[in-house]
């Protein structure tokens, strides 16, 4: 499906919240973002950088600004999206037409758009090394060619691999969730490319 097709699905399936992201839409393409569609959702780019995106959700829909952190936010109605995981991203949430201000919208918008083309966003960090787990780190010992598949990986993809396996709680699961992965790291697939 080619990305106006997905956009035009995103906005036109039946949802309780369908006016109020067409609403959203309405604003945001009087803007001078460029229109996209990443993970799921419509996504508004400047020179190609991730500004703001409209989101629909069971009980809510919103604009997520992507360094919502670094803006003035004088009405107060910007939420961290996972507090203590998200650095820069923020919500502002609405859960019904009615509370859209439209003008406030716009003007978040805007001073989103013109923090971006002046170069105020927050750095990714640097990801920290992978902690292997000891199911893992045995199973890379054994085989120099899994272990060569698994030094190519970038290393935010070794740490899911890492992370999926010491979340873990039980035992059982641990060499499941292990058996799932190796196939994976020799075919060069990371954990979470199928969302990407």
């Amino acid at each position: 499906m080619e990305r106006s097709e997905k956009l035009e699905a995103f906005y036109e399936k039946e949802h309780p919240f369908k006016d109020g992201i067409a609403l959203l839409r309405e604003l945001a393409l009087q803007t001078d973002c460029e229109e996209d569609f990443k993970w799921s959702f419509p996504v508004y780019t400047v020179n190609g950088k991730n500004v703001f995106g409209i989101s629909k959700f069971k009980n809510y829909f919103g604009v997520w600004f992507f360094n919502g952190a670094l803006m003035n936010d004088p009405k107060k109605v910007l939420e961290n999206a996972q507090e203590g995981k998200t650095k820069g991203m923020r919500h502002w949430k609405f859960f019904s037409l009615d509370e859209v201000d439209k003008k406030g919208v716009k003007a978040y918008m805007q001073e989103a758009i013109q923090n971006q083309k002046k170069g105020i966003e927050l750095a990714p960090s640097k990801p920290t090394k992978a902690v292997i787990p000891d199911l893992l780190k045995t199973k890379l010992a054994e085989n120099a060619s899994l272990k060569s598949a698994f030094d190519a990986f970038a290393p935010y993809k070794q740490k899911e691999f890492c992370e999926y396996i010491a979340e873990a709680k039980q035992e059982a699961t641990k060499l499941r969730r292990l058996d799932k992965i190796l196939p994976m790291i020799e075919k060069g697939v990371g954990l979470n490319d199928g969302y990407r």
